[in-house]
C-alpha cells in the first residue's frame, strides 16, 4: 500500500508558476513509477506527466510540454511538478499517482494503470 498526498495547488493569474508536490509514504517509493494527472470541470481525466521508477524518462502530454516539469526524489520520498506559463486552460483538480513498472525506464500514460492515487489538489488559473 502506498499512500500519497499531493501540496501546493492554489488561484493565480495567467504566466504565474505553481510547484505541486506530492509526498508518499508507505511502501518504498523508489520502485514505482509515478504520475500527475488532472480532471478539468466537465472533462475526462487526463495524463499531465510522467516518469519512469528509475527518473531516467519523462513523458508529457502536448498540452503542458516546454511549460511543465515532472522530478522525483527518493530521498525525500516526493515528486513534483513545476507548472510555469500557467494558463485557464490549466485549471483542473491534479491527482499524484503510482504504479509499479514492468521495466524501471518506461514510463506509462494511462491512467488507468496506476494503482495508488492521492486526493487531488486543486489548481486555478485566472485570466
Amino acid at each position: 500500500q502506498v499512500q500519497l498526498v499531493e501540496s501546493g495547488g492554489g488561484l493565480v493569474q495567467a504566466g504565474d508558476s505553481l510547484r505541486l508536490s506530492c509526498a508518499a509514504s508507505g511502501r518504498t517509493f523508489n520502485n514505482y513509477a509515478m504520475g500527475w494527472f488532472r480532471r478539468a470541470p466537465w472533462k475526462e481525466r487526463e495524463v499531465v506527466a510522467t516518469i519512469s521508477q528509475s527518473g531516467r524518462n519523462t513523458y508529457y502530454a502536448d498540452s503542458v510540454k516546454g511549460r511543465f516539469t515532472i522530478s522525483r526524489d527518493n530521498t525525500k520520498n516526493t515528486v513534483n511538478l513545476q507548472m510555469n506559463s500557467l494558463k485557464p486552460e490549466d485549471t483542473a483538480v491534479y491527482y499524484c499517482a503510482a504504479r509499479q513498472p514492468v521495466y524501471p525506464h518506461s514510463v506509462y500514460y494511462v491512467p488507468t494503470g496506476y494503482t495508488y492515487w492521492g486526493p487531488g489538489t486543486q489548481v486555478t488559473v485566472s485570466s
